[in-house]
């Protein structure tokens, strides 16, 4: 069996290494223009050549969760697509985000500021009950971060393309439950794949749904948020604030208004990373089922863009 490794941006050497041990039989190798065809190829971000290089894989594995850079490429025809489902990411992600709510709501970020001043001044406690996180997105990292909630007795909603059920959580699905998800929160996170039917998804007419004095935390595409309908209604009162780890440039360039906006909250696209040594060992193991003819989980509908 031979792998093929095109991994854009990233260090080649501990992957090879750590899939050689994981699969012995293994001839992995690190991909350049005009190498063996391979079996499977490990990727991220890979060129289009890679793919027009490789038309007998069956088996493409992305060591991201996320799959809407590689969908806009053609892959073989006949090849499998395959995601990662955690890769460590999961609980990062739930800290990330409760860091997030629990800092709006204790209004940290308003005494961040006011320390900058010297100024001192008691804030009147807020009740949870009337913060209401509403998380859009209930796969692996969207489940794992509305059950991280729930441990600081957040009332937790969440919504999905469909039906799901999670203990202590509200669930809604559908078009036809979007509006009143909205509605009933003030919180909102946002953990959806990137698809045709989600870009521009945080746009004004359904950022303006949400309970006055809502707070957007958008950890999953940049593609996803209208940034100036999210400015207009930070500055009109709507919304109290954002915490944006992803954008639809990055680098966020120095220019942008999002660094300087004192109600936005910048991080760099790091909210989860992916951990090595445990992607290694769920591809690992998604390639020996698959081998075996055996499903596997991960596997991408194209037609619905996750």
């Amino acid at each position: 069996m031979r792998i093929s490794f095109c991994c854009s941006h990233t260090r080649a050497e501990p992957w090879l290494e750590g899939f050689r041990q994981a699969l012995p039989g293994a001839d992995i190798e690190l991909w350049q223009p005009g190498a063996p065809a391979a079996d499977h190829a490990v990727v991220w971000a890979p060129p289009q050549q890679f793919f027009d290089e490789q038309p007998r894989l069956k088996g493409v594995f992305n060591i991201g969760a996320g799959v809407d850079a590689l969908l806009k490429l053609k892959p073989p025809a006949g090849a499998t697509l395959v995601r990662i489902e955690d890769g460590g990411m999961a609980v990062q992600m739930a800290e990330f985000v409760a860091h997030a709510v629990v800092r709006h709501f204790r209004e940290l970020d308003v005494y961040d500021r006011e320390q900058a001043n010297a100024h001192w001044e008691f804030r009147r406690p807020r009740v949870r009950k009337d913060y209401p996180v509403g998380v859009m997105g209930l796969g692996v990292l969207g489940e794992r971060v509305a059950q991280g909630l729930l441990h600081f007795e957040f009332p937790v909603r969440g919504w999905s393309r469909s039906p799901k059920q999670l203990a202590g959580v509200e669930c809604f699905a559908g078009a036809e439950q979007f509006d009143a998800f909205l509605r009933g929160s003030r919180f909102l996170v946002c953990l959806l794949p990137l698809t045709p039917e989600t870009a521009g998804i945080l746009n004004r007419e359904n950022l303006s749904r949400l309970l006055p004095g809502g707070y957007v935390i958008n950890v999953a595409r940049g593609a996803h948020l209208v940034e100036d309908d999210l400015i207009a209604l930070i500055d009109g009162g709507h919304l109290a604030g954002a915490t944006l780890d992803v954008f639809r440039t990055e680098p966020l360039p120095p220019e942008d208004p999002f660094w300087r906006h004192p109600k936005i909250t910048v991080t760099p696209h790091t909210s989860a990373r992916t951990m090595r040594d445990e992607t290694i060992a769920q591809i690992a193991g998604k390639i020996r089922a698959f081998e075996r003819g055996e499903p596997i989980a991960g596997v991408v509908d194209a037609r619905r863009g996750y």
